[in-house]
């Protein structure tokens, strides 16, 4: 089976990179994989990407940007998502042409944009996943009503916690189309655990507001006194670096909290802390505490919506306080810091409990979704799920894509023009 990723920039560092990388490299054991970037900034990724997965861009932003198709705004791209400004003429162009002319079995979609164009323009015999990385509620309205939509014309949807399958169920009314919860993968470590004896407490993640990196610092600010010689450590880079360096010096922990940048292997920095802490506000899955976890560190967490609850078991192998608590926050560190008792025993269990997220067990579910997905294609599926009056009419409104990309695009782009 041939299986293609189609992802928004494949030369960055982020969870959804970070976690198609994992599973494209957990299937090529098994089948031909490849990533396919819509965008491309730089020479090479930089992540590490196993060697068995072959990786191709669309448009090259280095000899491309100013392309007069890409100064014209998106039409298949949806004008609600996040990421509308970075797409174009172009883009809507390139990935009509590459969904037309591939020879995939399946495309995964690893956006909400792309997996609108997945479902819209993808020729028939083409098996349709769709991966949702963040979380329905964080999706305004009219991006919302452009994927209820779209989706709709998907084979399958999966989203990375059972919350967030359960709230697409409920609440986005996709009659057909399979949704299922795929948590993120971890590949499975290579370096031996923490062993909970340095005096360094890790958090890893983008630098942006909904991280929260700013209640950490003040949190750890609360007990730096009483954990005379321990470290926060803090790795990415983002919008909020240099606010947080400014808070750092204004409470004098210079010495005591350290950006320490991005880096593209961290599970090295892992397994030199004691304990791994999450702050955000929301976490679609939160694939940094499923990383600590499985290097041996117990993981204290906000318990946000959606992923914290879902990985953390609280007492056993972490700690989960309530969002936005500055005093709780910083209570569970010094508990975490001073027990280590509890340290050692729950960096254990942390250990254990993580192995749920290795290749193993996702990839199983994964292909399984892939294999099901191909078969009812090839057994002649019809594409739409809906009656059959209300797929005459749809038909009849511009949904029935041809497999060439000049008359996909063509037709998709009067049907978008009648949704705005």
């Amino acid at each position: 089976m041939k299986i293609s990723f189609l992802i928004h920039s494949a030369y960055g560092i982020g969870g959804t990179i970070t976690t198609t990388f994992n599973l494209a490299r957990a299937l090529a054991a098994r089948h031909e994989v490849e990533i396919v970037s819509v965008l491309r900034n730089r020479e090479r990724p930089l992540l590490a990407l196993d060697p068995r997965v072959s990786l191709r861009a669309l448009v090259d932003l280095r000899r491309e940007k100013e392309d007069p198709s890409h100064l014209r705004p998106a039409r298949v791209f949806p004008r609600a998502e996040y990421r509308y400004r970075e797409y174009s003429e172009l883009t809507d162009r390139r990935i009509g042409e590459w969904l037309a002319e591939t020879d995939a079995d399946v495309v995964i979609g690893t956006r909400p944009g792309l997996n609108v164009h997945l479902a819209l323009q993808a020729p028939r015999h083409l098996a349709r996943i769709g991966q949702e990385h963040l979380t329905l509620d964080r999706h305004p309205p009219r991006l919302r009503s452009a994927l209820r939509r779209a989706y709709r014309r998907l084979d399958t949807l999966t989203t990375v916690t059972e919350a967030d399958a359960a709230a697409y169920r409920r609440r986005m009314h996709l009659p057909g189309v399979r949704v299922e919860a795929l948590p993120n993968s971890v590949p499975d470590p290579v370096l031996p655990p923490a062993d909970g004896t340095a005096k360094v407490i890790v958090a890893a993640g983008r630098l942006v507001p909904v991280k929260r990196y700013d209640l950490l610092i003040k949190a750890f600010g609360l007990i730096a006194a009483d954990c005379p010689g321990w470290q926060l450590r803090i790795y990415g880079k983002g919008e909020e670096h240099d606010r947080l360096r400014r808070l750092v010096t204004d409470l004098g922990l210079y010495d005591r909290v350290l950006l320490m940048g991005a880096v593209p292997l961290m599970e090295a920095e892992w397994v030199k802390g004691s304990v791994a802490v999450a702050a955000s506000d929301s976490e679609a899955f939160g694939m940094t505490i499923a990383e600590a976890m499985s290097c041996g560190l117990p993981v204290v967490s906000t318990d946000c919506p959606h992923g914290p609850g879902e990985i953390i078991e609280d007492g056993v192998d972490g700690r989960l306080v309530p969002v936005g608590d500055r005093d709780a926050l910083g209570a569970a560190l010094l508990e975490a810091v001073r027990d280590d008792e509890w340290r050692l025993r729950a960096g254990r269990a942390a250990r254990k409990n993580a192995r749920r997220f290795a290749p193993g067990p996702v990839v199983t579910q994964a292909e399984r979704l892939l294999v099901e997905a191909v078969s009812a294609r090839r057994a002649g599926r019809p594409v739409l799920r809906e009656r059959p009056g209300v797929r005459r009419a749809l038909t009849g409104r511009g949904f029935a894509i041809r497999d060439t990309a000049q008359h996909a695009t063509g037709r998709v782009l009067r049907v978008l023009r009648r949704w705005r």
